[in-house]
């Protein structure tokens, strides 16, 4: 009787099991249905979870945006910045945790400093950006928010601090210029004045002339004659000061 033909040995390689997930589970050939069940399953519970995880993760910086359309007016209520077109409320939005010092409204977005010294932006669809201010913190919550955030025109904000005058473009948040105080100076944004296009803002000294416990400046930076300043324009778009040294007129 002629022996039975060889049979072709069974090799270990594995084939790939596909799922909608886009996990691949690779399996051996030649196992068993009711051993792949749980295997298949496992993964598929795996891939749900992680999916979850990532929609409950934290949002940066803490947000919580109720959103809805612009609105012409803002402040801050509580814990809460809260943005009313007349007496209807459009969006709110809070922080984790965080307080709103101050709000101003910009054309259509409102603008807000926190205790913990972070400066955002909010349109009602989004938070358009995030910046923080260094080594304000302490003094955020001691003093408040009070004259912190200065409106210079232009579509740029000052934010004056004791150390420094930071200027961004609220279209994106681009750091402009900024102006730090003098040795032995501090600025005082409560006690700052709008003159025409010039923030006139107070900078107290230990020891110094009158003329320098009080300076100028724009959105283009710190008014002085024949200065030459970057513009601060949206790459492309056309610059607005051919005259920027003739913001202040000098003394007389």
């Amino acid at each position: 009787m002629p022996a039975p033909a060889d049979r072709p040995p069974v090799r270990a390689s594995s084939r790939l099991f596909s799922n909608p997930l886009g996990l691949s589970i690779p399996l051996r050939r030649g196992l068993p249905a009711r051993r792949r069940l749980p295997v298949v399953l496992a993964v598929l519970l795996a891939g749900a979870l992680l999916g979850v995880v990532q929609q409950i993760r934290p949002a940066p910086y803490g947000d919580r945006l109720t959103p809805g359309p612009a609105a012409h007016s803002a402040r801050a209520r509580g814990a809460v910045v809260e943005a009313y077109d007349g007496r209807t409320l459009r969006w709110r939005y809070a922080r984790v945790g965080r307080r709103p010092l101050s709000v101003v409204p910009a054309r259509g977005h409102a603008i807000a400093v926190w205790d913990d010294g972070l400066v955002t932006d909010t349109d009602g669809r989004s938070v358009r950006w995030h910046r923080a201010l260094p080594a304000a913190t302490g003094w955020l919550r001691r003093q408040g928010g009070t004259g912190v955030l200065r409106p210079l025109g232009r579509g740029i904000l000052a934010v004056v601090t004791p150390a420094r005058i930071a200027a961004y473009r609220t279209a994106d948040g681009d750091l402009r210029w900024v102006l730090p105080a003098r040795a032995g100076c501090a600025f005082r944004p409560e006690r700052a004045v709008r003159h025409g296009t010039a923030l006139l803002v107070a900078q107290p000294c230990a020891d110094g002339a009158w003329t320098a416990q009080l300076i100028a400046v724009d959105d283009l930076g710190r008014i002085a004659p024949h200065r030459a300043p970057l513009g601060n324009d949206l790459p492309g778009s056309r610059p607005e000061h051919p005259h920027a040294e003739k913001a202040l007129a000098p003394p007389r």
